[in-house]
This record gives C-alpha cells, sequence and structure tokens, in this order.
C-alpha cells in the first residue's frame, strides 16, 4: 500500500466523521487530506506532504467552510415568538374599550391583556378586534 492510499483512507473517515458532526470542520481536514494525497502520488517527502495538508486544511477553512456555511445555515422565514406573535391575531373584547384614554380588556388565546383602541368609536364586549401593536403589556387593538 502505498502513502498516498493512507491519506485518502484517513480523508474518508473524515468524510464518515464529518456525516455525525455538524459545522464543516472535519470536513476541512478531509480535504487537507487529499492535498497530502496530491503531494504523495507525485513523490514528495513526508514534510512537503504535510505542508500541503496544512495549506489545504487552511484553504478549506477560509474559502469552502464560510461559503458551505452561508448556504447550509440560511434563515429561510423568521418565526416570531413571544409577544412579537401576537401582532396581527385576533382577540375578543372582555371589557369595554373606550379609545386611547379608557383602556379595556382583551382575550387573546384564553390570555387576558388590557388593551387600547387605535381608533375614536369605542370597541364593545364580545367584538372581534386585531391586534396592531404592543407596548410593554398594553395592546393597541383596531376593530375588524
Amino acid at each position: 500500500m502505498e502513502v498516498w492510499h493512507i491519506w485518502v483512507i484517513i480523508a474518508l473517515i473524515f468524510v464518515i466523521i464529518e456525516i455525525f458532526t455538524t459545522g464543516f470542520a472535519v470536513m476541512c481536514i478531509s480535504v487537507g487530506c487529499l492535498f497530502g494525497a496530491v503531494a504523495s502520488s507525485m513523490d514528495f517527502e513526508l514534510k512537503w506532504q504535510l505542508l500541503a495538508f496544512a495549506a489545504g486544511t487552511a484553504l478549506a477553512f477560509l474559502t469552502i467552510r464560510p461559503i458551505v456555511c452561508k448556504l447550509l445555515y440560511r434563515k429561510t422565514k423568521e418565526v416570531k415568538t413571544n409577544v412579537d406573535a401576537l401582532i396581527g391575531r385576533r382577540a375578543l373584547v372582555t371589557e369595554r374599550i373606550d379609545g386611547e384614554l379608557h383602556p379595556g380588556r382583551v382575550k387573546v388565546d384564553g390570555d387576558d391583556w388590557k388593551a387600547i383602541s387605535s381608533e375614536t368609536t369605542p370597541l364593545e364586549v364580545g367584538e372581534p378586534v386585531e391586534i396592531i401593536a404592543i407596548n410593554s403589556v398594553i395592546l393597541t387593538v383596531k376593530k375588524l
């Protein structure tokens, strides 16, 4: 068995390890092993093979890894959580709301919130409303 075979076997072992890890770091080492295999197949000494391995690994870390990570870990859609998820939702008035000066209460998914209206007309109990903004713990709603 020639030395370049050993480099390729080590590269394949690192590829298998990469399958079970994240971050594309082990794959960069595998690319370095392939550089070492090429250097070995051209009958370079061990120190040049190791230098080719180090250069290939560094090159993969600096060029290939950022591109792959950018492609694999891109966010497709931002998921709203906590109170930000309430904006745009429907609620039901449980206590009369009369503009901004006289807040009332609304119910969203079983939770009771203090609410003010963005409109001047009062909102009566039982009316469906839409949440348009949140300021601390007070929802701003509008009539549907």
